[in-house]
């Protein structure tokens, strides 16, 4: 049965890395045979130019009938002073919000080779390994009421509400648990408990959960305390469960250990399997068109599509190894560059990978 791959390049430096990403599925789908259509669509400013929605009608049909989506990345300068309901970022919320895509996985590893790119000392974040589970459709950047408002004496006042169900605190955390059985079998759920009711919930919530996963371990953080020991002894985690919010930002935090956001792939899922898959960086506009963005984590990010949404396991391996073995050969975007190595731009690492995954596959 033919299985639909909906590709959203997006904004900015998407449309670069995506293309990367797609020589790479071009390549498994003529050597392996793969039975995939690929369709492309419009997501954020691109489609805010093209039809005045960041999230069109038309893409939310495409979605909805695709096994899996590959995300560039959405927003940009260009689209700041419109109106806020049309805003690129819109688009990612109510993609996210209308599949259902509830958990978002954010591995964050650290590549021997990529050492040296961390801000960190070498045997602080070597062997780094975490899985980042955060909860993508509900929390405070979902929460309703929301908005800016003006008070009696002419004052603006803006509000938001951080709010949680059982039921969507008890789902990520069964999908947290979930991957620490496969794992090394260890949670810390980070929350404000001490400070925010919606998190004591969180706590309680979790905990409960827990006991139905007795080969486990389970350990509650602070989010204050866990952006400190991310830090100081990363190597203490396993996988880390936590709120919309605290997830966005941890997980970017993370992203530094391993030398560069650049690196990081995610993957949200929804309860079906099915699922969107982007990196985890912005857009960059900054660099966008110059060849020099990094593929790597789109590529990635490609490897968690095919790995979590349509079970190909052994060619998610063969990618991963393949981008291992472009970094062992010395290829490095600007991003991750060092002395002695071969500074490459984004096609050419692209085309890298595919050389070096024809190795390992044929």
């Amino acid at each position: 049965m033919t299985k639909k791959i909906l590709i959203l390049p997006g904004d900015g430096i998407g449309p670069e890395i995506v293309a990367q990403a797609e020589k790479v599925l071009a390549f498994l789908i003529n050597e392996r045979g793969f039975d995939l259509e690929i369709e492309h669509g419009l997501l954020g400013g691109s489609a805010v130019d093209a039809t005045g929605s960041p999230f069109p009608d038309e893409t939310l049909n495409q979605a909805k009938s695709a096994a899996a989506i590959l995300l560039g990345a959405v927003g940009g300068p260009k689209w700041e002073s419109i109106e806020r309901s049309i805003r690129p970022e819109r688009g990612l919320l109510g993609i996210r919000s209308s599949l259902e895509l509830f958990a978002n996985l954010r591995p964050a590893v650290l590549f021997p080779q990529l050492a040296e790119a961390s801000t960190l000392k070498e045997e602080v974040v070597s062997d780094l390994d975490i899985m980042f589970v955060r909860e993508l459709t509900g929390g405070i950047y979902f929460g309703e009421p929301r908005g800016i408002k003006t008070l009696d004496d002419g004052q603006r006042q803006g509000f938001n509400t951080l709010v949680y169900s059982e039921s969507e605190i008890e789902r990520i955390a069964r999908t947290a648990f979930d991957v620490a059985s496969k794992r090394q079998g260890r949670v810390c759920s980070v929350d404000k408990a001490n400070v925010l009711e919606a998190t004591e919930l969180w706590r309680e919530v979790v905990s409960s959960v827990a006991k139905d996963y007795p080969d486990v371990e389970l350990q509650h953080m602070y989010v204050d305390n866990a952006a400190m020991q991310l830090v100081r002894a990363p190597k203490q985690f396993d996988v880390i469960v936590t709120t919309n919010m605290f997830g966005d930002i941890l997980s970017d935090l993370a992203s530094m250990l391993t030398g560069s956001i650049g690196m990081l792939p995610s993957a949200s899922l929804a309860s079906d399997g099915s699922g969107m898959y982007e990196p985890s960086h912005g857009s960059a506009p900054d660099i966008a068109g110059q060849n020099i963005a990094n593929p790597l984590a789109t590529i990635l990010s490609l490897s968690m599509l095919l790995r979590y949404s349509l079970s190909e396991v052994q060619a998610a391996d063969q990618i991963e190894q393949a981008v291992s073995q472009v970094l062992s050969d010395g290829f490095r975007t600007k991003d991750i560059h060092s002395d002695g190595m071969n500074c490459v731009g984004t096609n050419e690492m692209g085309d890298a990978v595919v050389k070096a995954l024809s190795s390992i596959v044929n």
